[in-house]
């Protein structure tokens, strides 16, 4: 059987072999000297969501948003991948290597905000390994999340008052899915909802968000260093955030001590926060924090309104991720919190719909703004025809998205 060209773009060819189940993505031409080496033709595709080098023994691996996991026709040796590797770690002042006062593992992001893990030997004795988590170049927006099926129109309209709040009581959340699931590409887009007069706090490990807001600070965790210069965590960053006086703080990934930080805030009048977290379901989020390391108390999770799950589904022969489930926190059952799932994911029709229990941040939101639910339902159908025009014009840049948002805002 002959090859089966699947992709071509630019210098790139996307094909499938029959001996083998992963595309291969062939690009062409010779790579100029430059400090990534042989990786710099990958890191120029925008296509592409991660570059994976696990060593000289195999070629480079790399995820593509249309074709999912592929092998390349780019190889580096491992004497090519330390000094890529100590020319990545240079950036963020990491002193890479093996001996005293060194470090074999490092995170870090490229100039262009690439978030980047490299190890070397002996922690990874195959040889050095690099993991680059491309930078969109130019940042996805809530209307590519409705156009791929990420998020249907509704949802993504009644997300945009959750956030709002209609200027009384915005929803406290998370968003928690797996590794690559595009938790953080969904935190961005739903920054974009939050009113620029509002002062915007983001709190990350590695600086990836990419908010187009008038009134933004962010906050970047440092890792203890081998000269002894101390660690600031994540908890120690949203503490002094909270000094900062925030309307709507963002958490890039709740992982600690910091979780129980951001529920205190949350129960303590700074409503409109919210964050991202590893978990496949409500339960298992609730499940998550009040135990180690984040050991949350369960009377502080009522003041979470919000349990928005993603996930990283195979349909139709191809990756695509979509909010899999909405749950709310209703209240406590016991001694632990009660989730009602107010949206949920059906795969026959490949929609995320609404299951119609009744919606209680929806009843906080009317009594905190003094409508009633008919005029919620109106709000909710004004911003569907918002976005839906801006679907229809295929206007998806971030700039332009966020803009027609908060020229709505200043229009009331």
């Amino acid at each position: 059987m002959a090859e089966e060209i699947l992709d071509q773009y630019g210098r790139v060819t996307v094909y499938k072999e029959p001996s083998h189940p992963s595309p291969v993505y062939h690009v062409d031409g010779d790579v100029p000297a430059n400090p990534y080496g042989n990786l710099a033709a990958l890191l120029e595709d925008d296509a592409l969501e991660e570059v994976m080098y696990n060593g000289g023994a195999q070629c480079v691996k790399v995820a593509h948003r249309e074709h999912g996991m592929c092998r390349t026709n780019v190889w580096v040796d491992d004497d090519q991948g330390i000094q890529i590797a100590q020319n990545i770690a240079a950036f963020t002042a990491v002193p890479l290597g093996d001996g005293p006062g060194l470090v074999p593992i490092f995170d870090g992001r490229l100039p262009d905000g690439s978030r980047v893990n490299g190890t070397i030997p002996p922690i990874s004795p195959d040889g050095p390994t690099l993991t680059i988590r491309k930078f969109q170049e130019d940042p996805l927006t809530m209307i590519n999340l409705i156009k791929w099926g990420t998020v249907n129109l509704r949802l993504a309209a009644t997300m945009w008052i959750w956030i709002e709040g209609l200027d009384s009581r915005p929803a406290n959340f998370v968003i928690a899915g797996g590794t690559g699931s595009g938790k953080t590409t969904t935190l961005n887009c739903l920054g974009m909802y939050i009113p620029w007069h509002k002062r915007l706090l983001t709190v990350e490990d590695t600086a990836e968000l990419q908010v187009y807001h008038d009134h933004w600070l962010r906050m970047e965790t440092r890792r203890e260093r081998p000269d002894g210069t101390a660690e600031v965590d994540m908890n120690d960053c949203l503490k002094s955030s909270l000094r900062m006086r925030p309307d709507r703080i963002i958490v890039g990934e709740v992982r600690g001590s910091e979780c129980a930080t951001l529920l205190t805030a949350m129960n303590t009048g700074h409503d409109g926060s919210f964050g991202s977290l590893h978990a496949n379901s409500g339960q298992e989020t609730i499940t998550r924090m009040i135990n180690p390391p984040m050991d949350v108390p369960p009377i502080m999770l009522t003041g979470l309104d919000l349990i928005i799950i993603q996930a990283r589904l195979y349909v139709n022969g191809r990756t695509a991720r979509k909010i899999v489930e909405v749950a709310e926190v209703a209240g406590m059952e016991g001694d632990k919190p009660r989730l009602n799932v107010i949206w949920k994911y059906n795969a026959a029709s490949d929609q995320i719909e609404e299951t119609g229990i009744p919606s209680k941040l929806r009843e906080t939101i009317c009594t905190a703004a003094g409508v009633t639910p008919d005029v919620f339902e109106q709000h909710v159908r004004q911003r569907m025809q918002i976005l839906q025009d801006l679907v229809d014009r295929d206007i998806t840049d971030i700039q332009t998205v966020t803009q027609v948002i908060q020229g709505f805002y200043a229009s009331r």
